[in-house]
């Protein structure tokens, strides 16, 4: 089973059209496929028409196997299920900072489901926290959406300072430039600096900046769904294809 983190400490990135793009691209190619949710404002379940689990509270998430897998829902898609948040998600850092072994307790529960699915995908909330730390240890891969700004490429840095100062693995992370306008001098500029800075640190792809992805709202469904064959379509289905190719 290979995890796959979708997370950015920098909000507004694209980081939920990623992990629903991502998600729902696994499970069209044919692998078995779970959506988890662990943002509390449960983007990811609305994309997917899938209401939040009122039953599962963060103590369970992590202790009841039993309650963790009676909470998944199916979507309307093949080979693809959900895990929705709600809103009690919002004191994960608080229940796991009282835990033993805390940045091993995510792992641990994802692994209860272990034989059900091939791939997990995380939709991770915007911050460094306890909850994050057990992310990056659960997590094989960390997709990272990095708008092309200077604000953007300032929280990225924190982010492989702080993997550096917690002895956390630089190369799990998988970043990509999201909502990339390339008429922009500064979006261009920006993009080969960082990939300078970072050596082969980053993705080939980049995510346009696309009204398709900002209408998954309207349509409640994923881009790759009713804009596969246009940009910001190709260009999901290329992360797709990158991130599946790492080992």
């Amino acid at each position: 089973m290979k995890i796959i983190a979708c997370y950015s400490n920098k909000g507004g990135v694209g980081k939920t059209a990623t992990a629903v793009n991502l998600a729902y691209a696994f499970a069209k190619n044919g692998a078995r496929t779970l959506l988890c949710d662990l943002d509390p404002q449960g983007a990811s379940g609305f994309y997917f028409r899938v209401k939040p689990s009122a039953k599962l509270q963060e103590a369970q998430f992590f202790e009841d196997v039993a309650r963790f897998t009676r909470a998944i829902r199916a979507s309307d898609y093949d080979n693809l299920d959900i895990l929705p948040a709600n809103l009690t998600f919002r004191d994960f850092d608080v229940f796991l900072s009282r835990m033993k072994n805390s940045r091993s307790r995510l792992k641990k529960a994802l692994k209860s489901v272990k034989r059900e699915y091939d791939v997990i995908v995380l939709d991770c909330p915007p911050n460094i926290s306890a909850l994050s730390e057990a992310v990056f240890k659960a997590a094989d891969h960390v997709v990272v959406p990095v708008i092309p700004t200077t604000l953007s490429e300032r929280t990225f840095d924190q982010l492989v300072a702080f993997f550096r100062a917690r002895g956390l693995k630089t190369g799990k992370l998988a970043p990509f430039f999201s909502m990339v306008q390339g008429r922009k001098t500064l979006h261009c500029e920006t993009m080969a600096r960082m990939r300078k800075s970072h050596k082969n640190l980053f993705l080939g792809c980049e995510v346009p900046f696309s009204t398709d992805v900002e209408k998954m709202g309207v349509h409640r469904e994923p881009a790759l769904r009713y804009a596969e064959s246009r940009p910001a379509g190709r260009a999901y289905l290329e992360l797709f294809k990158a991130v599946n190719a790492r080992r």
